[in-house]
């Protein structure tokens, strides 16, 4: 989920000649990808029955810093005219907060019995269209492919722990998400990081020629 920085800056020359390049904005990914690992850590620590109440944590952070903050980082990513970072961030947004839909106005009204095929079709959905994302990333940078590689697989066993009510699969969702948002922070560190200092101070391993 990083920028394109062609499309960051444009040159402004000066009286004296001198070219100077103003940013139009600052790069939104590093705290799209802070949400998104915040509000992943915190539902994945619940699925792993470490701390079960994590979940509701997640909950929480699934409206106003998963949801909202990332969904406005994406929001920022189509001024930068970066396609994926807008898509990528406006799409997990929009995940995080119908998820606290879900949990909050839908699965209440759902039967016991259908509850598996309500959650593992939503599931599925964001499985598909994560593994398409995965394509994309590769071409971005090691840290951020890491992102998505981890979380398909996440998804993956989430899915499966759903349509098959199993909390072991669950469980191994749970864990290889914690080992997403992990990614995830390290891919917000290198980014504000290597931003703020003006070099490259935590590698992300860009991919792009």
């Amino acid at each position: 989920m990083a920028s394109n920085p062609a499309a960051l800056s444009e040159p402004i020359k000066g009286g004296d000649g001198a070219v100077a390049v103003v940013h139009r904005a600052a790069d939104p990914a590093p705290l799209g990808l802070a949400a998104f690992a915040m509000t992943t850590f915190a539902l994945s620590i619940g699925n792993t029955n470490v701390w079960g109440p994590g979940a509701d944590a997640a909950l929480a952070l699934a409206l106003v810093y998963g949801g909202g903050v990332q969904l406005l980082a994406g929001m920022w990513e189509f001024v930068r005219k970066n396609t994926f970072g807008a898509l990528a961030f406006s799409s997990y947004g929009a995940f995080w907060i119908a998820y606290y839909v879900f949990v909050k106005f839908v699965a209440p009204g759902i039967k016991p019995t259908d509850a598996p095929v309500a959650v593992g079709v939503f599931l599925l959905g964001w499985t598909i269209f994560t593994f398409y994302m995965t394509i994309p990333s590769f071409r971005v940078s090691g840290a951020v492919a890491a992102v998505f590689v981890l979380l398909t697989i996440t998804f993956v066993l989430l899915t499966v722990g759903a349509f098959q009510s199993s909390m072991n699969w669950d469980k191994a969702g749970g864990w290889v998400g914690v080992a997403t948002a992990a990614a995830a922070w390290y891919a917000s560190f290198a980014g504000v990081t290597n931003e703020t200092f003006k070099r490259t101070i935590i590698p992300t391993f860009p991919l792009a020629p």
